[in-house]
């Protein structure tokens, strides 16, 4: 396993939909370093998530996880989950996304160092892909798991968090902590800070 360097915003890697992983591929050595390396890039930089195209390969994996992460630490957590091909589904109405069947929060990257920005997204999902070792998965998330995941998604398909955050809300991070009201902070009553 090794420490990835992580692909920052104006890399081409990052705008780019990533190719699917054939399953006959996943029990190759290659994917599974891959994996392994994505899982400890992941929790060196003490992300929520990551995606192949952050650590400069364009596939179509995932891995998710948070559990006593020091940039989420009133956040209650999010199973381990590595996600190949992966298919969201919301579960909500039509947009434009009423309040009561969204998430908004503030999100960070770690491809878009020290910026943080407000996003709506629809609070609960359906998720279907692949396990590392190939079997189906099919669950559903609600609330900040269900945001994550359509974040790390989003990586898959070419797109950042600041495509779909509100341009006024973007706030380096030295200024969120400073002007940015705890209420405005918090999702489903946790503060999720950087």
């Amino acid at each position: 396993m090794a420490i990835r360097k992580i692909a920052q915003m104006g890399d081409p890697v990052l705008r780019r939909r990533a190719e699917e992983v054939p399953p006959a591929e996943l029990a190759s050595a290659a994917i599974q370093r891959l994996i392994d390396d994505m899982i400890e890039t992941m929790r060196d930089a003490d992300g929520a998530g990551i995606a192949a195209p952050q650590v400069n390969e364009s596939l179509r994996i995932s891995v998710i996880e948070v559990v006593r992460n020091p940039r989420y630490p009133d956040f209650p957590g999010i199973p381990f989950t590595v996600l190949v091909n992966p298919l969201i589904e919301p579960l909500v109405g039509t947009a434009p996304l009423a309040e009561r069947d969204s998430i908004v929060m503030y999100e960070g990257c770690l491809s878009v160092n020290g910026i943080r920005g407000r996003v709506r997204r629809p609070r609960k999902v359906r998720v279907r892909g692949l396990d590392r070792e190939g079997h189906a998965l099919d669950f559903t998330w609600e609330g900040v798991p269900a945001a994550v995941v359509q974040h790390e998604t989003d990586h898959l398909d070419g797109i950042l968090f600041v495509d779909r955050a509100d341009p006024r809300s973007l706030t380096f991070l030295r200024e969120y902590d400073r002007y940015v009201p705890r209420e405005l902070r918090l999702v489903d009553g946790v503060e999720l800070v950087d």
